[in-house]
């Protein structure tokens, strides 16, 4: 296997698996933290790097049928969450193409101050 490169988001507040600390997102992202996961809460992304995927799964959910993958850290493999590939249903198609990361096998940290090019905010 060759050398694993990862994408960093940037941010103030940054998310990142528990179990290696690879960053996975930013608090910009964060969409809604009103899920459930099988660790217990669980929060809704938009976009997600450092993640690797399994194939497509049918899964009834407390919100209907959905087609989903599992998610996975792309530097230890450490399962992290899912990924809505399709809803069933017209009023949860906003989760296609988000992200689910489960609350307990992530950890949120300070980031950095962002500042535009000319080194201005």
């Amino acid at each position: 296997m060759g050398r694993i490169f990862l994408d960093h988001m940037g941010g103030t507040r940054l998310f990142s698996c528990a179990n290696c600390d690879s960053n996975l997102t930013n608090r910009r992202e964060l969409i809604s933290t009103r899920f459930t996961g099988s660790t217990g809460r669980a929060y809704l992304f938009n976009k997600v790097v450092n993640l690797s995927y399994s194939d497509v799964q049918d899964r009834m959910m407390i919100t209907g049928r959905h087609m989903v993958r599992d998610v996975f850290c792309k530097n230890c493999d450490t399962k992290l969450g899912w990924m809505y590939e399709f809803a069933t249903e017209d009023n949860q198609r906003y989760k296609e193409g988000r992200i689910i990361l489960e609350r307990a096998l992530i950890i949120e940290s300070d980031g950095f101050e962002e500042r535009g090019v000319d080194g201005n905010n």
